[in-house]
């Protein structure tokens, strides 16, 4: 998508907001920005298309995210470790290490929301990017004012999340710490979890022995419907299953219902 159209999309996505001036750039100023009280998100943008970086850069200051931006994956680590974010906004095509393998890098660091951006159309490129830990991922092109509502979806849910869980529940022969996000076995074996398949296994604690639907799961563990890759729950309940240990041919906790959906079957859950 060209520059122009891009920059005609922002003027058109609501026009009714007033611009604040626009100083966030990839420039040092941040130091002195970064102060000012109105800032109450904080996104990294990891795209190497400079100008389009800098038009939602300016556009996300209109909704009170401070946005830095940077064009590949060494800068990315650079930023990270400089300064505190609130989500990333990751490009899947990117020069040198694409956005998959930084979207993985990322997971295993920490817990950081990340919302990934893709041109390409293959739903596989998108499953991959869920099963690594992304939260949610948009195709380009995207209204812009889209990308903003995305991201303030996924930091709500996330801050809920963490109101809202307890620390440690215990079912059958694991304990899940929701603080770490962790799996704990009797023998003392911690097994990480993606954010995907920590709210996935959380909905299955919430609702033990109740046939689930992929819609709904797809919901819970995404946080928005995609009606079109249902195949992508499918996944991400294989690798929940390889995780607790559970047989997929003969599973024991997370149970296939043909044509229904999913039934979670632990035993004393508290």
């Amino acid at each position: 998508m060209g520059l122009g159209a891009y920059a005609e999309r922002i003027h058109q996505a609501d026009n009714r907001i007033m611009q604040t001036p626009s100083t966030v750039n990839d420039e040092p100023k941040d130091t002195v920005i970064a102060d000012d009280k109105r800032w109450n998100t904080r996104a990294l943008i990891v795209d190497d298309d400079v100008p389009i970086r800098e038009l939602l850069i300016d556009y996300l200051a209109r909704f009170n995210i401070l946005a830095t931006g940077v064009n590949d994956g060494a800068a990315m680590r650079v930023a990270m470790q400089a300064g505190t974010f609130d989500v990333v906004v990751l490009d899947l095509m990117l020069p040198g290490e694409d956005g998959l393998s930084l979207c993985r890098w990322l997971r295993a660091e920490s817990d950081i929301p990340i919302l990934m951006l893709t041109a390409r159309c293959e739903p596989t490129d998108r499953i991959i990017g869920l099963e690594l830990g992304a939260d949610d991922y948009m195709s380009k092109p995207f209204e812009p004012r889209e990308l903003v509502a995305r991201i303030q979806t996924i930091l709500r849910r996330v801050r809920d999340d963490r109101t809202e869980q307890r620390a440690n529940i215990r079912f059958d022969n694991w304990r899940l710490n929701s603080v770490l996000r962790q799996l704990v076995a009797d023998d003392g074996l911690v097994v990480p979890l993606s954010n995907a398949e920590f709210r996935l296994l959380w909905v299955f604690i919430e609702r033990p022995r109740r046939v689930l639907s992929r819609e709904q799961l797809l919901d819970a563990a995404r946080g928005r419907s995609i009606e079109a890759f249902d195949r992508s729950i499918d996944l991400l309940v294989s690798r929940l299953r390889q995780k607790l240990g559970d047989d997929p041919k003969a599973p024991q906790l997370i149970k296939t219902v043909r044509g229904e959906g999913y039934l979670f079957d632990a035993r004393d859950i508290g």
